[in-house]
């Protein structure tokens, strides 16, 4: 893997928004918003609304995903606590959180949950300025492939708190496309979202991710900027995007696993049939 995570907490550059042929599930109730209405909210997104293989719905205001916090406004923390945020599972690693610490005001703190891990090394094999389009899907691609198991404890971790019922419950990384993009598509995946719908929710984040939220403003944020400006727009757009491509490694890396996927779940983020049940029936509800 060793690449590219700590680039999207870095980058303080302007990146045009993909365009998705994937439809905003937005109602007219503020609390069944797909997006948050917050001022400083990165890619913050509700998981509630998606249909499932038997015709049940994912319930909204109870599973989030979303970019970093720490731009994240005392408007917002006052949203935020009105949501009732019980739970945090932060993904980013020792590096990105010292660098953009989030500050729960009062006693709005959530339970967070975190671990302490490096990634300086990871994407300094993308630090050339002649990157290919071909060079960064690959090391994209490469990336997801691992990924699976290398944040394995930390999905596990969030996966127990949702089977205690310590909701609502966020999780992030910096981005909120990455390691919470597969956070995300295990999520949806294991309530009985189809996979094109998983895949749709995924792909969302070349729509609202926006690079310029986010960076800390310290001089590894401004040379990796100035680095990133120099690459080609394509590649800028294979490493600051999302495809389908990544997200398809992932999977195939958890149907490689002993058992094939249902393997991976059970061995590796601790769901057997039971848990799954359980978490079918808090989360989901009879359109």
């Amino acid at each position: 893997m060793r690449h590219f995570l700590a680039l999207t907490a870095l980058l303080a550059v302007t990146v045009p928004p993909a365009t998705l042929a994937v439809a905003h599930q937005a109602t007219p109730a503020v609390q069944h918003q797909r997006v948050l209405p917050l001022e400083g909210g990165q890619n913050f997104r509700d998981l509630g609304g998606y249909r499932t293989r038997d015709g049940r719905q994912v319930k909204w205001g109870l599973l989030y995903r979303s970019g970093a916090m720490n731009n994240l406004t005392d408007r917002d923390f006052r949203e935020l606590e009105a949501r009732g945020i019980r739970t945090v599972c932060d993904f980013r690693s020792t590096r990105e959180r010292n660098s953009a610490p989030v500050r729960w005001p009062g006693n709005a703190w959530p339970a967070i949950f975190a671990d302490d891990y490096s990634m300086d090394r990871d994407f300094a094999g993308l630090m050339r300025p002649n990157l290919t389009v071909e060079q960064a899907t690959e090391a994209m691609t490469a990336a997801y492939t691992q990924m699976p198991l290398r944040f394995a404890s930390q999905y596990r971790r969030m996966f127990g708190e949702l089977v205690a019922g310590r909701v609502p419950l966020a999780f992030n990384c910096s981005a909120g496309k990455d390691r919470t993009g597969i956070a995300a598509a295990l999520v949806l995946t294991v309530l009985g979202v189809p996979q094109a719908t998983v895949m749709e929710d995924y792909l969302l984040s070349n729509r609202y991710y926006d690079p310029r939220k986010g960076a800390s403003g310290t001089a590894a944020d401004d040379q990796t900027a100035a680095f990133m400006r120099r690459l080609a727009p394509d590649a800028l757009k294979a490493l600051m995007g999302v495809d389908r491509r990544y997200l398809d490694a992932a999977f195939a890396t958890m149907r490689a696993q002993p058992g094939g996927f249902d393997g991976y779940l059970r061995n590796q983020l601790g769901l057997n049939p039971a848990a799954i049940r359980t978490l079918r029936t808090r989360f989901l509800t009879r359109a």
